[in-house]
């Protein structure tokens, strides 16, 4: 077998095997197949796309590059969430304690920001003393104990993945749809869960702009599972204005406690509850997910959510007292309001552009091995269709620097359209794929 009839035939649109795939994965994880021939063919499938069957070649060749996570001998099933990244994504700080309250598993290994999005670990390190950096024994022992841990990534599951996401970085290669939901799903089914819940994120402030790409990476995902014998539903969520009020690390984690507290924004509130419902049903804990949604209601209503992610908070080496006291967490020093330059109505904001001038102030990264700064971002004072006068705030930047603070605070007064007629009602959640 040589790797340049592989990469012909890719080029050609032909299906590769299962022994083809592994090939090619074995051989790059060792460093038999060079970056330039394994760029070669991520340029191919990038134009010819992949078969249903060569992207569950491809992700089972990326599980079987590393180490398996075994939670086999925890009671329960074990469900994970997992979201394609947008600009005041927090569901998953509120979604999984929901979960877990409700009886729910859910080893939530999760992601650093980088761009304009944010990251889970980012936001839970914002609180003092957080630690993700937990050995496997601990992982697991948190699970059995307390039925949610999050924990990043280790450089021993689906390693594959991590060699080819470098490479797709710097390829031009990374928007491919069978690489994008190959990279997602080796990393979540290497973990060793039973039920994955998806949120595709589309518009603006997500990776996908428009819907029938997000749709097909939601169905690709979806039939991945199937034929790895998981469960797996994808939502697909809008991302053209920020989630909630809050953009930024630390901020982020005071509005989850606001939420988890039942005063939460109305949007981030309704989609965690949703989230967390299948995680709910899928986990088996109720019988339909009608029942399913009454039983999140119920863990957030009577506070057994907010008491889990405090215990998980503490069982991880941070201090729950800081999100009741949020002088604990990591503060601004200055802080710039942008005006509303007329009277009207709010018609868009543009969740990227809100994104990116958090980034710039220091709540994200361009690089992986940048610095943040867990106490700069934005909280936005109004959303899509609300009426404004002219001179009301619209948003307020937290910063404790003011290098590429004017660029940042002229990059958030174009994000908000102000226009004369109130903007028709956008729906959050656009699509279910099961």
């Amino acid at each position: 077998m040589r790797t340049v009839d592989l990469i012909l035939r890719k080029r050609g649109g032909e299906e590769l095997g299962v022994e083809e795939m592994q090939f090619l994965v074995n051989g790059y994880t060792s460093g038999e197949i060079p970056d330039y021939q394994m760029s070669a063919f991520l340029m191919a499938t990038y134009f010819s796309g992949m078969t249903d069957r060569e992207m569950s070649a491809l992700t089972e060749a990326m599980i079987a590059s590393g180490q398996t996570v075994s939670l086999s001998d925890i009671p329960g099933l074990k469900v994970d969430k997992h979201s394609t990244g947008g600009v005041g994504d927090k569901t998953s700080l509120i979604c999984a304690p929901i979960a877990a309250a409700a009886g729910v598993v859910v080893p939530m290994i999760s992601g650093r920001g980088l761009g304009h999005t944010g990251g889970t670990l980012d936001k839970l390190e914002s609180i003092p003393g957080f630690r993700t950096d937990l050995t496997v024994e601990a992982f697991r022992a948190q699970l059995a104990e307390h039925g949610l841990c999050f924990i990043g990534q280790s450089d021993e599951v689906a390693p594959a993945d991590k060699r080819l996401y470098a490479l797709r970085d710097v390829t031009g290669t990374v928007e491919s749809i069978p690489l994008i939901a190959s990279s997602i799903m080796s990393k979540k089914m290497a973990e060793g869960i039973d039920a994955l819940v998806l949120d595709v994120k589309v518009g603006h402030g997500a990776f996908m702009k428009k819907q029938v790409d997000a749709r097909r990476l939601a169905q690709a995902m979806v039939g991945i599972g199937r034929r790895l014998d998981k469960r797996v539903q994808a939502l697909i969520t809008d991302m053209n204005q920020p989630l909630g009020y809050a953009v930024g690390n630390a901020l982020e984690v005071m509005e989850v406690s606001q939420t988890l507290q039942k005063a939460g924004p109305a949007d981030l509130t309704r989609l965690s509850l949703e989230l967390a419902a299948r995680m709910i049903y899928l986990g088996k804990q109720a019988a339909s997910l009608e029942e399913a949604r009454k039983v999140a209601e119920d863990r957030l209503m009577d506070g057994s959510a907010y008491k889990k992610f405090k215990a998980v908070v503490q069982a991880q080496g941070g201090n729950p007292q800081a999100l009741d006291k949020f002088e604990l967490l990591p503060n601004a020093t200055g802080m710039r309001e942008i005006l509303s330059p007329r009277a009207g109505y709010v018609s868009a904001i543009m969740a990227e552009d809100i994104g990116r001038a958090s980034s710039m102030m220091g709540a994200g990264r361009g690089r992986k091995e940048d610095a943040i700064d867990p106490a700069v971002g934005a909280i936005l004072e109004v959303k899509v269709g609300e009426k404004v006068d002219a001179g009301s705030v619209l948003c307020r930047l937290y910063y404790t620097g003011e290098e590429n603070l004017d660029e940042a605070a002229d990059l958030v007064e174009d994000a908000f359209r102000i226009s004369g007629a109130r903007p028709e009602v956008r729906e959050l959640i656009l699509e279910v794929v099961s």
